[in-house]
């Protein structure tokens, strides 16, 4: 994803403070461990829960099992909110990803991602992919990918800021 220009919001910025570039947020998207991902049940309450995600090509890609609410609620909406960052008010920096889900279903693909999920959390997250899905333990996982439409960085502790970054 080629460096995309972020927009500084005064109003939750500190005075003199400057957009973050987005190679700060990518870096976050990156090394993040834990992730939560908001979607939309079917009476328009919202569902949140913690995954696993990882940060490939442009896109956060994350897995669920096809049974499990978050993949039920992505039939019928495919708008997603994915959250990362630091639990503390006054150190590190937040970043939340608005995007579309779609389904990974190419065996090709899901390789890549299988690859990619076991380089970043380790042996017990090896995936074998068959069926457009992702095979571990108890059954299969459907994994999702969603591009930024758009993207919010939040700097904490002096100074503060918020960065917003829009993509096509």
């Amino acid at each position: 994803m080629a460096e995309t220009q972020g927009r500084l919001d005064p109003r939750y910025s500190s005075e003199g403070t400057s957009a973050h570039p987005w190679s700060d947020a990518e870096t976050v998207l990156e090394k993040a461990e834990l992730f939560w991902v908001s979607t939309v049940r079917p009476d328009g309450r919202p569902h949140v829960t913690p995954l696993l995600a990882v940060w490939r090509d442009g896109a956060l890609h994350f897995s669920t099992g096809p049974g499990e609410r978050k993949a039920l609620n992505l039939e019928r909406n495919p708008h997603v909110v994915l959250t990362t960052g630091v639990n503390r008010w006054t150190e590190g920096y937040d970043v939340v990803v608005e995007g579309e889900a779609v389904r990974v279903t190419e065996d090709g693909r899901l390789r890549e991602l299988a690859a990619a999920w076991e380089e970043k959390y380790g042996d017990f997250w090896r995936y074998e992919v068959r069926d457009g899905c992702f095979w571990h333990g108890p059954g299969p996982a459907c994994v999702f990918s969603v591009a930024p439409r758009v993207v919010f960085g939040f700097g904490k502790g002096e100074p503060f800021s918020q960065t917003r970054w829009r993509f096509a």
